[in-house]
C-alpha cells in the first residue's frame, strides 16, 4: 500500500517537472519569436486594432494618432484632433506609447500582409503626394518647418516648391524651392484636403 502512494507520487513529481520543463520550452520560445519581431511589425498591429496611439518624434513633438496605414519604411498618422494626416518615417519615431493591452496585442503572431504594402518605401508615398500636386507642411529634424508643394520624388530626396500656408502653388506665390532629404524629415503633413492613403 505504502509502495503504491510512493509510486504515485513519483508519477506526480514526473508529470510535473515534464510540464515544467515544456512551460520553460514554451516561454524561450515566445521569446526567440519576439526577439525577431520589429518594430514595423507591431505598428502594422496597431494600425489594424486601430489603436489610439501618441508618437514621439526626432524633433521632440509627441503626436496623438491612430495609424492609418504602414509601408515598408513609413506609417501614416491621422492625429486624434482629426484634422489632417502625416506620412512619418518610422526611423523618426523615437518612442510609441499606447495602452498596455495594445502593446500586449502588438506582440502577437500578425496575419500576412500584401506583398505590395511591404514594398511601398516612404518615397513610392511621397511620389503619390506629388501625383496629388496637395500642399504639405515638411517637419525636419531640425526643427524648422518648411510648407509648400512637393514637385519631385527622388530615391532619397524631394524636390518642395515653397509658398505660403494655403496658398496654391503657382509660380507667382512661389518663393523658393529646396531638396530635401528624405534622412532629414521627421513628418510631412497633410492638410484635411489630401488625407494620406494607407496601403
Amino acid at each position: 500500500m505504502r509502495w503504491d502512494r510512493f509510486f504515485d507520487d513519483l508519477e506526480d513529481q514526473l508529470a510535473s517537472e515534464w510540464e515544467a520543463e515544456r512551460a520553460a520550452l514554451d516561454t524561450e520560445a515566445e521569446r526567440l519569436r519576439l526577439s525577431r519581431v520589429g518594430l514595423r511589425v507591431r505598428l502594422r498591429s496597431l494600425a489594424v486594432q486601430d489603436a489610439r496611439i501618441a508618437l514621439e518624434l526626432a524633433d521632440g513633438i509627441r503626436l496623438r494618432a491612430t495609424l492609418g496605414g504602414v509601408g515598408a519604411d513609413w506609417v501614416s498618422a491621422v492625429p486624434v484632433d482629426g484634422v489632417g494626416a502625416a506620412l512619418i518615417p518610422i526611423e523618426a519615431i523615437v518612442e510609441v506609447a499606447a495602452p498596455q493591452a495594445d502593446l500586449l496585442r502588438s506582440a502577437q503572431p500578425a496575419e500576412a500582409e500584401s506583398p505590395l504594402a511591404a514594398r511601398m518605401t516612404f518615397g513610392f508615398a511621397v511620389r503619390d503626394l506629388v501625383r496629388r500636386r496637395v500642399r504639405v507642411a515638411v517637419h525636419l529634424v531640425s526643427g524648422r518647418m518648411l510648407h509648400g508643394t512637393i514637385d519631385r520624388a527622388g530615391a532619397d530626396h524631394l524636390d518642395l516648391a515653397l509658398h505660403d500656408v494655403g496658398a496654391a502653388r503657382r509660380n507667382r506665390e512661389v518663393s523658393g524651392y529646396r531638396l530635401v532629404p528624405y534622412r532629414s524629415i521627421v513628418r510631412v503633413q497633410v492638410d484635411a484636403a489630401g488625407e494620406l492613403r494607407g496601403p
